[in-house]
């Protein structure tokens, strides 16, 4: 794939969802990969050089049911790919990868993430999106739904966890069984990965050993959501309410983990997709410390796909969109949090649309997974002019709640548009 390069300047004009945030001065970004089929995670190597997973297009394999039972069938291929960015190029470097998707190539199930050890050695996760009960039983020996070890040289790859196993033997949340690892870290000799259809954040031995869930999640109950209206095109209808129904005034939605960054002071920050109707501003950002207690860190955001922290503590939160999803506006956000709370919009909409995961490079720029639930059109890019400081007078949007007491609710089924496999709502 050729690249194509393209450089927009703006200014961001953020329309906050929530008090304290602030408008960052004139932000720029560039094109630097397209042509991508459900583009997700992004890392570099020891080397400096961009890695990003493509979770492909599915294919016309063998099919299994979604996690609600509603809707479409997906369906397996070997779309899968691992794509290597350098000196203005891309280059699949890794393919055949598992893929799970969609009639249409959406919501695709396949390699979600990429990571490096302090020796340079890869591994990828691999989503999967659905009950594990049918992965081997419809699909055969596949490795959705596992952290794999590649070798790049040979096309060749070997399996190291099977998080959905886990999730199938287990079930820590106790609800509905569901699987769908999106995003892991390396952390010393051990990774450290969140599950959006398990609701659970995990780790387990870089050997393969002692996989175990750290914490579940408790799920979130809306007062008066808000709901598609009835009629609302969807590839889980019985999502939508229908003509006469009532609406409940208390909802019950799972909480979606979407991804988890290790913070300087050594505990685990887990985003939040949030499950269906995706409330606007019900989005969390969870510290899990040594004791593998949850607490809220941050909270006010909408459909979390990603987080980062730089070398300097800021932290980077990524918004899949603005609004709910099923509104069909796919603006999202770069919001920066900086280590005394102050938030900042980075890059809101103008052309940041569904993105799904963010990295940090040593140059201090942000790369960002844009478009990133659609094939054929997903890009990287990279974001400059990221250290612009705010009013001082911006609110803090950090609570520290304390160790959360919710009690684990009954798992409702939900929706799973697009992001589907990006945040697994199941």
């Amino acid at each position: 794939m050729k690249l194509k390069q393209l450089t927009i300047t703006f200014l961001t004009f953020c329309v906050a969802a929530f008090s304290g945030m602030k408008v960052a001065s004139a932000a720029s970004f560039s094109v630097i990969a397209d042509g991508l089929y459900n583009a997700s995670g992004l890392s570099f190597d020891p080397d400096g050089n961009l890695y990003v997973t493509e979770a492909g297009i599915g294919g016309s394999g063998a099919c299994v049911p979604p996690a609600s039972g509603q809707g479409d069938s997906l369906c397996y291929g070997t779309s899968g790919a691992v794509t290597k960015i350098e000196n203005g190029k891309t280059k699949r470097i890794l393919t055949g990868l598992p893929s799970l998707a969609l009639p249409d190539g959406t919501g695709a199930g396949g390699p979600r993430d990429i990571q490096f050890d302090a020796k340079g050695k890869p591994y990828v996760l691999i989503g999967y999106g659905a009950n594990p009960a049918f992965r081997d039983r419809n699909l055969g020996n596949t490795d959705l739904g596992k952290i794999i070890a590649p070798d790049f040289n040979t096309n060749s790859w070997t399996s190291v966890a099977d998080i959905a196993n886990y999730e199938l033997a287990n079930n820590p949340d106790g609800g509905d069984i569901g699987s769908n690892p999106l995003a892991f870290v390396i952390d010393g000799n051990k990774f450290v990965a969140v599950d959006a259809g398990a609701n659970d954040l995990l780790s387990v031995n870089a050997d393969g050993s002692n996989l175990q869930a750290i914490v579940a999640f408790p799920q979130d109950i809306l007062t008066n959501p808000v709901f598609p209206p009835s009629g609302t095109p969807s590839n889980e209808p019985a999502q939508v309410p229908s003509q006469g129904e009532e609406v409940r005034s208390q909802f019950a939605t799972q909480p979606v983990p979407s991804s988890v960054a290790k913070g300087p002071d050594g505990a685990y920050y887990v985003s939040q997709f949030t499950g269906f109707p995706f409330p606007e501003g019900g989005a969390k950002i969870y510290r899990v410390g040594a004791d593998g207690l949850a607490t809220i860190f941050a909270d006010g955001f909408t459909q979390l796909t990603d987080l980062e922290f730089d070398t300097a503590g800021n932290l980077y939160a990524l918004q899949y969109a603005n609004q709910s999803a099923w509104k069909g506006n796919f603006d999202g956000s770069v919001i920066k949090i900086a280590t005394d709370g102050t938030r900042t919009t980075l890059l809101s909409g103008n052309g940041l649309e569904s993105p799904s995961a963010l990295t940090i490079g040593s140059d201090g720029a942000v790369y960002v997974t844009n478009r990133g639930d659609r094939s054929g059109v997903g890009q990287v890019l990279r974001i400059e002019n990221t250290k612009s400081v705010p009013e001082p007078d911006s609110a803090l949007g950090i609570l520290a709640i304390g160790v959360l007491g919710v009690a684990w609710l009954h798992k409702k089924r939900v929706t799973q548009p697009l992001i589907d496999r990006v945040v697994s709502l199941r």
